[in-house]
C-alpha cells in the first residue's frame, strides 16, 4: 500500500470535492499534518456547521443560515429587478461583480425532459408571485447558461410573462456556448448583464 489506511481515507476524502484530483488531494491531506489540533478542530467545525445550518431562502432559494437571505432582506436592492439564475453558484459570481443592485430568483435547476425534470420539479411557480406586474419597470433578467436545457428554460420562463407587462430579457451572447455561469470571470458576467437584450 502505497500510503497509510488514514492517510489514504482523507486523500480519497478531498478528492470528493469538486476540481480536486489526485496530486491535489494528497497535498491537502499531508498538509494536515502541519496544522494545530485548533486549526484542524476549526475546519472540521466550520464543515460541519455547513452542512447543518445552510438552507435555501424562503424567497428566493438562495442559500442562507437564516429564513430569508441578505439579499432578499435589503430593503435598498431594486425588488422588481430579478435575476434568475440557475443555482446560488450564480448568486455569488454576480454578487462578486458588485454591480447588479435587483434580487435573485434561484430555480436549482433546468428544465431537461430527457432527464425527467420539468417545470414542477424546478423553483418556477413562485416567480411570478414575486414581481409587481404593474410596474413599468419591472424586469426579470433570465442568466441562464447557453446551453438547450437553458433555452428551454428560458422560453418557459418567456411565455409565463408573455402577456403580462413584465419586460424580460437575458444575458448578451458574449457567453460561450454551454458554459457554466460559476465559471466566468467577473468582467465577462458584467458585461454581459449591462449588455443584457429583450427577449422578443
Amino acid at each position: 500500500m502505497l500510503y497509510p489506511e488514514v492517510l489514504s481515507s482523507a486523500i480519497n476524502s478531498f478528492r470528493k470535492f469538486p476540481g480536486v484530483g489526485e496530486k491535489t488531494a494528497e497535498r491537502y491531506a499531508l498538509s494536515l499534518m502541519e496544522l494545530t489540533d485548533e486549526e484542524i478542530e476549526s475546519i472540521t467545525k466550520s464543515i460541519s456547521e455547513c452542512k447543518k445550518n445552510l438552507h435555501k431562502c424562503s424567497v428566493c432559494g438562495h442559500l442562507t443560515d437564516k429564513e430569508v437571505c441578505s439579499i432578499c432582506d435589503d430593503p435598498s436592492r431594486e425588488k422588481n429587478l430579478i435575476c434568475v439564475v440557475e443555482d446560488y453558484k450564480s448568486v455569488f459570481m454576480f454578487e462578486k461583480t458588485g454591480t447588479f443592485n435587483g434580487k435573485y430568483h434561484v430555480l436549482n435547476g433546468l428544465i431537461s425532459p430527457i432527464d425527467g425534470i420539468y417545470p414542477e420539479d424546478i423553483n418556477i411557480s413562485t416567480l411570478l408571485n414575486r414581481i409587481d406586474l404593474d410596474d413599468p419597470n419591472a424586469e426579470i433578467i433570465l442568466a441562464l447558461k447557453p446551453s438547450i436545457e437553458g433555452e428551454t428554460t428560458t422560453l418557459y420562463i418567456k411565455k409565463i410573462f408573455e402577456n403580462k407587462k413584465v419586460k424580460v430579457s437575458r444575458l448578451s451572447y458574449g457567453i460561450p456556448m454551454g458554459v457554466d455561469i460559476d465559471y466566468l470571470d467577473s468582467i465577462t458576467l458584467d458585461r454581459a448583464l449591462l449588455d443584457r437584450k429583450e427577449i422578443s
